[in-house]
């Protein structure tokens, strides 16, 4: 296993490509990415974080680092794998701490880091053994935006949104003399967030209620004037990839953090590609989607999501689009999961 340094300041910060002390390198409009997930539990995290692999070697995005916002080392450890298997196993992690208590667990794959070969090998190769010593989700946040030029990351929230709310409730420290809010609103330029039920009736949003305190504080303390784009259930439910289309697709090896992860668990779970979609909106612009106009939006105590139009609102939502638009979409997923 490689030697693991992410707790160091320092060396954190040359994974970022910047130094502590330096200041913020010049913004060259390539997107500069975090991802926040709650991999270990839907398959389409583990389709996200490829998508967004693939972007970066393509040099269409930089992957500055991921958020692992579900509890637990082997929640983190599988994104240890998918960034040792399909990168340069050098992307900055950092797991939750203080997260949700007990969310569920649709698909239970936390334990494929540790499948083995048949002579008794890992399968997959990690950067770390010991997960203790990660940065939590907020202080990652806290590094990784301080160093880079003003309103330009986008963070594509495709889980939880504990980690964000923590940072935005964050004092400031050896990374940054502002406050959370205040480096969120100085550093960000959009989020991309998974999410969010719009419509006459009133919904609550699953990962939203999963964790109500949370969610309430980050509506509470989102800066105003930072942008939200978010994709809805809706969006994603007609872009399906089959168990049986993910297994064929990667005919050339079985030893694929994807492909063990079908072959190993139940996956006929009525499992959509829905984290994908902030990823490709997050790389690719608005293009790609048909997109509300802007407005407002609250959060009820019940997690429902009220979106109101204004002109002057920091939110839209991505709309439902056609049949052949979901097809053109999988298509692009199935690409890249088929190449070697």
């Amino acid at each position: 296993m490689k030697k693991h340094f992410l707790l160091l300041p320092l060396l954190l910060g040359l994974l970022c490509g910047c130094s502590i002390e330096g200041k913020p390198k010049p913004y060259t409009g390539t997107p500069l990415v975090i991802l926040d997930t709650d991999i270990g539990s839907s398959t389409d995290d583990l389709f996200a974080i490829q998508m967004l692999l693939d972007y970066e070697q393509c040099g269409k995005c930089q992957l500055l680092g991921v958020v692992v916002d579900r509890v637990g080392d082997d929640c983190a450890a599988c994104a240890d794998v998918m960034t040792n298997y399909f990168g340069s196993g050098t992307t900055p992690l950092a797991l939750v701490r203080n997260g949700l208590d007990s969310p569920k667990v649709w698909i239970d794959y936390q334990k494929m880091p540790y499948y083995t070969l048949k002579e008794g090998n890992a399968m997959f190769s990690r950067t770390l053994s010991d997960y203790s010593s990660l940065p939590d989700g907020w202080q990652l946040y806290r590094l990784l935006l301080s160093k880079q030029p003003d309103h330009s990351v986008s963070i594509c929230s495709i889980g939880f949104v504990a980690c964000m709310a923590q940072l935005l409730q964050s004092k400031a420290d050896e990374y940054s003399a502002l406050s959370g809010k205040e480096l969120v609103r100085q550093k960000v330029k959009c989020l991309y967030m998974q999410g969010g039920v719009f419509g006459d009736a009133e919904e609550p949003d699953f990962n939203l209620a999963q964790g109500p305190a949370f969610a309430q504080t980050f509506f509470d303390l989102w800066p105003q004037d930072v942008d939200i784009v978010f994709s809805p259930m809706e969006v994603g439910q007609l872009v399906e990839y089959t168990p049986e289309q993910v297994i064929s697709d990667v005919h050339w090896t079985d030893v694929h953090p994807i492909k063990q992860v079908y072959m190993t668990c139940n996956c006929n779970t009525g499992q959509r590609m829905w984290d994908v979609l902030p990823v490709v909106q997050a790389v690719e612009g608005d293009s790609q989607f048909a997109l509300s106009e802007r407005g407002i939006v609250r959060l009820t105590p019940q997690c429902a999501t009220i979106f109101t139009p204004a002109p002057s609102g920091n939110c839209r939502y991505q709309l439902s689009e056609s049949r052949e638009w979901a097809e053109a979409m999988l298509q692009r997923i199935r690409i890249i999961n088929s190449t070697k």
